[in-house]
């Protein structure tokens, strides 16, 4: 088999996509897998064990840490041509994604796309809902001819379906339970940020308007008093609204910015309660990160992340954009730490059960089969005719 795979966001970028995909690259590379890299120039760094080619690129308005692509679409094509791609798998619906989705229409190539971004609940934060009812004609045209549609959670499945995606199929994630790991539990994290509250509560994640910064900057400000001075609250992350919610949060809050690897492991596994107010996941890599952590969740019940957690067994669900809610749940599991941790202990173990290596077995199980589909279609036309 030898695949091309398009994208518009890679590492370095700081992203579910763009992290999966390089451990896809990784896998298929350890398979013997040949595959052939499209992705912007500025996220090539260093040696890549894959053919890479990269492509001059602008930032996307709505995620500037996501590049658009702008690629010279004659030298790809002649690229592709010389590389002979048995499958293409499109990642992105934008500039590069195009470029692909137009090579594979025009050589009838078996294609999948994966779907990884509710772009039409970012468009609601950014105040563009008159948007919405393009974006789903245009990502109704982009999947309709693919061989597969690859969606990371039952819910984006769903809404997909409901928004007449056909040829859909589950491509779920997995979690490094060696690197996110509970005994990385550290009490370095309380002397290096001078926390000397009982509970530190963590986010990770963009700070964006579609995470729903707005509710978790007004639970921090409104906890009662009481509550307030047992809790620390722990940032991590970056974006645009980062300036206004320092500007807007109580003292009790450190905000460390992107943290990696095994400083990120460390500072889940020496938290007490994760909380994360996004409902417009897809998945929620970050509430998996947490869950092999040990961590109890505390997440907004939307998006992808409620196939995740398990209400009051791995952790707790609270109505999306309610601050007050949110409030509710932290003043009545703070004092339930017990509990609190039991989940935890069940989240580790629902972690436990999502192995990489499983998941990206079917998902190649799935490029052969739209391979040998194409070709069985392929041949019976020929007969036919």
């Amino acid at each position: 088999m030898r695949l091309a795979l398009f994208t518009d966001t890679y590492v370095p970028d700081t992203n579910g996509v763009a992290g999966t995909l390089h451990r896809l690259s990784n896998q298929l590379n350890r398979k013997g897998i040949e595959h052939l890299l499209l992705t912007p120039q500025s996220v090539i760094e260093g040696n890549h064990a894959a053919t890479a080619r990269s492509v001059t690129n602008i930032p996307f308005f709505l995620y500037p840490e996501c590049r658009i692509a702008l690629p010279n679409r004659r030298s790809i094509h002649q690229e592709l041509k010389a590389f002979q791609p048995d499958l293409l798998h499109i990642a992105t619906p934008f500039n590069m994604g195009l470029l692909g989705l137009r090579y594979a229409l025009k050589h009838q190539l078996p294609h999948v796309i994966s779907y990884h971004t509710h772009f039409d609940r970012y468009l609601e934060y950014y105040r563009l809902n008159s948007i919405i009812p393009l974006y789903w004609k245009y990502i109704q045209w982009f999947h309709r001819a693919c061989d597969a549609t690859l969606t990371p959670s039952q819910e984006t499945l769903n809404s997909l379906q409901s928004k007449g995606i056909q040829r859909l199929k589950l491509w779920s994630r997995g979690i490094d339970c060696s690197l996110y790991s509970p005994y990385k539990r550290s009490s370095d994290i309380r002397t290096r940020y001078n926390i000397t509250a009982p509970l530190i509560l963590l986010y990770v994640g963009r700070i964006a308007p579609e995470k729903d910064i707005a509710t978790l900057t007004l639970a921090m400000q409104q906890l009662p008093e009481h509550m307030q001075s047992r809790v620390h609250w722990i940032i991590v992350g970056d974006g645009p609204l980062l300036p206004k919610m320092r500007m807007q949060s109580p003292p009790n809050v450190t905000f460390t910015g992107y943290l990696h690897g095994e400083e990120l492991a460390v500072m889940y596994a020496s938290s007490d309660l994760f909380v994360f107010p996004s409902s417009t996941e897809t998945f929620g890599n970050v509430v998996l990160e947490a869950m092999a952590s040990g961590l109890p969740v505390l997440a907004a019940n939307g998006g992808g992340v409620k196939d995740l957690v398990a209400h009051h067994r791995s952790g707790v669900l609270f109505e999306p954009g309610q601050a007050d809610a949110l409030i509710r749940e932290i003043c009545l599991w703070g004092d339930h730490m017990e509990q609190l941790r039991n989940m935890g202990i069940e989240g580790r173990k629902l972690a436990e059960q999502r192995s990489w290596d499983h998941i990206f077995d079917g998902l190649i199980g799935d490029y052969e089969e739209a391979i040998e589909n194409r070709r069985r279609r392929t041949k019976n036309r020929i007969i036919t005719a």
